[in-house]
């Protein structure tokens, strides 16, 4: 089944046009990763899958994408909605100066949400979800900021699933992390998929190769190739792939 469907996406900054006519279908609860070198479009293709270029002036986004059916640029779509129910987890972990408790439940807050046993429900529930409970579970009213960068930002991904997303994006979530915290963020990615679609953004093709079900090549702001991770890695329809995933440029 598909959950999201990406038809004729353009992107503009200002007058230069970043993505041009991109097309993607994303499978429900699987993972979707995007690779392509530096500057492709990667970052700029999957902040249009849930508004987030709306929250700068000077970007434009034309084409459609559409949620369990609905085009999420349509009129009168809340983008502040399809942000809760795609969430989005980013480069570097962006823990609020808070407790561990309030930077779960924030978003429950912010939508009215006050009951304390709902809040604890749902924040263990999250953190439980993103391998980090056990680990947090005695010191939830401590702030944020003392943990380590890995567990940021599992910490992060429990604050987007606290808001029961259906898609979950991640843009590079763990370019700024060591190779065993990086180890713990792909093992919950493939857990994470059993409950939630996944798109990530990687400029690694090993950690794409290993956590992937269908990979994306960008190149130039455009999609270049879609299809099963492991044909994109051995059979390639397009030069172009095959030169960037042999290393021959990017």
């Amino acid at each position: 089944m598909i959950k999201l469907q990406v038809e004729d996406l353009d992107v503009f900054y200002g007058p230069f046009q970043a993505i041009k006519n991109a097309s993607l279908d994303v499978p429900q609860n699987r993972v979707t990763a995007l690779i392509g070198p530096s500057g492709c479009g990667k970052s700029t293709f999957i902040r249009a899958l849930n508004r987030m270029h709306d929250l700068q002036p000077d970007v434009k986004v034309d084409g459609r994408v559409i949620l369990d059916g609905e085009d999420i640029y349509a009129p009168g779509v809340d983008p502040v909605a399809i942000r809760h129910r795609i969430g989005m987890v980013f480069q570097r972990p962006n823990p609020f100066p808070k407790s561990i408790f309030e930077n779960v439940v924030y978003g429950l807050r912010i939508h009215g949400e006050n009951r304390r046993s709902t809040l604890m429900e749902i924040a263990e529930r999250s953190l439980r979800h993103a391998a980090l409970w056990d680990e947090v579970k005695d010191r939830l009213e401590k702030s944020a900021l003392v943990l380590s960068g890995g567990q940021q930002q599992r910490l992060c991904i429990a604050r987007c699933l606290a808001v029961d997303p259906d898609v979950l994006l991640m843009d590079e979530p763990a370019s700024a992390l060591d190779p065993i915290a990086t180890s713990k963020i792909e093992d919950l990615i493939s857990e994470l998929q059993k409950d939630y679609t996944v798109v990530i953004v990687t400029h690694s093709m090993q950690q794409a190769a290993r956590i992937s079900d269908f990979t994306a090549f960008f190149l130039m702001g455009e999609l270049i190739e879609h299809a099963p991770t492991r044909t994109i890695f051995t059979n390639p329809r397009d030069k172009r792939t095959e030169d960037y995933i042999t290393g021959r440029y990017g």
